[in-house]
């Protein structure tokens, strides 16, 4: 392998767990203990639409973070505003805490392989890596937000592995989406290493299953 390649949420800033699913405990910790249906509708119609309702550029974590949870809240509960710092706060502490985790084990990984990101982001991923102290490990990142193609679309997966001089044959995806990471970097004729935190583990094809970024260096040897 020449390549490893990661998605970015769920990957690197948690193991194997969605922002959905991150966010969901936060809100009633909170006091906003809502009925799981209406969550995701606000979740996902904040998260599907931020980048057309805000400029993202130049924001870095905490900032988008905080615009997501704005509008969570003006659709959810309008009149707790004042809930949108502490349920921001918290989510960003627990990525940096991975980032924390997580750093030592990449930094060895560059020195053996080429380092990059597919993800399914807002446009600002770059940004937001670069403020956290990331940037510098990965050699590409590829933000579904700046190229205009999201996964599984083989496309995205294919112009990391050109960025990096590598064939998708050398290249290995981990990810925590069956649906967008195995499926995608199988669609470009890469390996794949699902993370996952289920007592079993879908079957999707992966080569290996993981259930952390940290494991890696045992698998890959």
């Amino acid at each position: 392998m020449k390549c490893l390649l990661f998605d970015y949420g769920g990957t690197l800033d948690a193991d194997g767990t969605t922002w959905l699913e991150r966010f969901h405990p936060i809100y009633k910790e909170v006091g906003l203990d809502l009925p799981k249906d209406r969550f995701d509708r606000a979740f996902y119609d904040s998260d599907d639409n931020l980048p057309a309702r805000h400029s993202l550029r130049g924001l870095n974590l905490a900032e988008t973070v905080r615009l997501q949870v704005e509008d969570v809240i003006k659709a959810l509960a309008p009149d707790q505003a004042m809930l949108i710092d502490p349920i921001t706060d918290r989510f960003v502490a627990d990525c940096r805490g991975q980032f924390k985790r997580l750093t030592p084990v990449l930094e060895r990984l560059s020195k053996r392989y080429r380092l990059g990101i597919v993800s399914n982001f807002y446009g600002n991923l770059e940004g937001i890596l670069t403020a956290e102290g990331l940037r510098p490990l990965f050699s590409v990142v590829a933000d579904s937000g700046v190229l205009g193609v999201t996964k599984p679309d083989a496309a995205i997966f294919l112009h990391a592995a050109k960025a990096v001089s590598a064939s998708p044959a050398d290249c290995v995806m981990i990810g925590d989406s069956v649906k967008r990471d195995m499926a995608g970097a199988a669609g470009a004729g890469m390996k794949m290493a699902l993370i996952s935190v289920a007592a079993e583990a879908p079957k999707a094809g992966q080569d290996w299953t993981i259930r952390s970024v940290v494991e890696l260096e045992a698998i890959l040897g």
